[in-house]
């Protein structure tokens, strides 16, 4: 199976992603030559990796029926400025009020399968090429 995202390049420094029925937007800061009217891709990706640990922990209380008033996830990361790149990511679970101990470590393991993580920790294989 193969799916495809289309990039659009839409003035300035502005990018533009059609994924599916959504149009996803990027700038890059008025630093460095954009207008910041949207999240830069580097954001993005890191919003993607939060947003599905979001996911899986809000999915593990729905599913069990525990409720999720008070739930959240904080992602911190470490910029190294040397290597210009992350060096380290935490997630940080703020449990709702009332969840149940015994499914603490379970909740963590949840959160950890999130796919895009996955995908982090077993990169697929890619590739650029220009088409002729």
């Amino acid at each position: 199976m193969s799916d495809e995202i289309n990039v659009e390049f839409a003035g300035g420094l502005k990018i533009q992603a059609s994924v599916d029925k959504w149009d996803i937007s990027t700038d890059q800061p008025v630093k460095d030559g954009g207008q910041d009217s949207a999240p830069n891709p580097f954001q993005l990706f890191l919003a993607s990796l939060a947003t599905c640990a979001g996911y899986y922990a809000l999915s593990f209380c729905t599913r069990r029926k525990i409720s999720t008033r008070g739930l959240g996830l904080k992602m911190v990361y470490t910029w190294d400025k040397k290597e210009r790149r992350i060096t380290g990511m935490d997630f940080e679970i703020q449990l709702p009020e009332g969840f149940p101990e015994k499914y603490h470590d379970a909740l963590i393991r949840a959160v950890d399968a999130c796919t895009v993580k996955k995908h982090l920790t077993q990169p697929p294989d890619m590739k650029v090429y220009i088409k002729d």
